[in-house]
């Protein structure tokens, strides 16, 4: 099992940056693809960013490819989306989330941190 702690959101200007990070219990850990997902309000939760379990490969939403860079650290079991450029659009409330499926989606992670606010004014 993996317990998932999100930290790093705030309010921030747009155009600005912010380092969201994820971190993780368990001694598998890397074995999982880290999944970074978001909920802006009325909206349903979306894909942003995953790496897989080396961090070797990573994959971006068409939205944030070029701003986002999503990394991981498996000796201190943490995940972490770098974010610049950042648009009100971003404003959400960004998840952590764990797989082992092939396939990256909300309804193929098993694990999910309880999110953070990210909150980017115009």
């Amino acid at each position: 099992q993996v317990q998932l702690v999100e930290s790093g959101g705030e309010l921030v200007q747009a155009g600005g940056s912010l380092r969201l990070s994820c971190a993780a219990s368990g001694r598998t850990f890397s074995t999982y693809t880290m999944a970074w997902f978001r909920q802006a309000p009325g909206k349903e939760r979306e894909f942003v960013a995953a790496i897989n379990w080396s961090g070797g490969s990573t994959y971006y939403a068409d939205s944030v490819k070029g701003r986002f860079t999503i990394s991981r650290d498996n000796a201190k079991n943490m995940v972490y989306l770098q974010m610049n450029s950042l648009k009100p659009e971003d404003t959400a409330v960004y998840y952590c989330a764990a797989t082992r499926r092939m396939v990256v989606t909300s309804s193929t992670c098993d694990y999910w941190g309880q999110g953070t606010l990210v909150t980017v004014s115009s």
